[in-house]
């Protein structure tokens, strides 16, 4: 007689298995289009939800991880109080060379993660994006489909943080994830 498979633990041997397949291809990509400034991306590689920065801020390159700063902490508070899953991962898109190494960077981290959720974090992502999917920039603040994927742009999320108004704007435009 076979011996029957624990649902459970079936479950846990497939998620292992993408997480392996997914931390393999992530390093892949990274080795093949290194990160501006060294920094990687980081957080659940199996996330449901994807950040894309552009260029990486003083943090991230001190740290040598993405939204490591005051911007990832705001984010991830924003989506918390949304009620987005949290299961996230962040990277920069700046690469070490010409822009279509970032375009390249951008579709090859985003095959491996395979987010259900996108969000770029300002319009040097949402460029990056673009060029990496052959597609116009998403508009800031409409969540747009694309690649199967839900896709909001915001403006620039790093610098609405000092400054009420585009702080206010920030969450307007990621209003657009309810329900997403």
């Amino acid at each position: 007689m076979s011996e029957i498979c624990e649902p459970a633990a079936e479950a846990a041997r497939i998620d292992g298995l993408y997480r392996r397949k997914a931390l393999a291809e992530i390093a892949e990509a990274e080795a093949e289009v290194p990160a501006a400034d060294g920094v990687r991306g980081q957080g659940d590689v199996l996330a449901d939800v994807l950040l894309i920065k552009g260029a990486p801020g003083p943090d991230d390159v001190r740290t040598g991880r993405a939204l490591s700063g005051e911007d990832g902490r705001a984010i991830g508070k924003a989506l918390d109080a949304l009620g987005l899953p949290s299961q996230r991962y962040a990277f920069c898109s700046k690469s070490m060379g010409p822009k279509v190494r970032a375009a390249r960077r951008v579709r090859l981290l985003i095959e491996a993660v395979d987010p259900r959720i996108v969000v770029l974090l300002d319009t040097v992502a949402a460029s990056d994006f673009a060029a990496a999917f052959g597609v116009s920039r998403p508009p800031a603040g409409i969540r747009v489909r694309i690649g199967g994927r839900v896709v909001l742009a915001l403006d620039d999320f790093a610098a609405s943080l000092g400054d009420d108004d585009a702080k206010r704007r920030a969450w307007q435009q990621l209003q657009a994830l309810r329900g997403g």
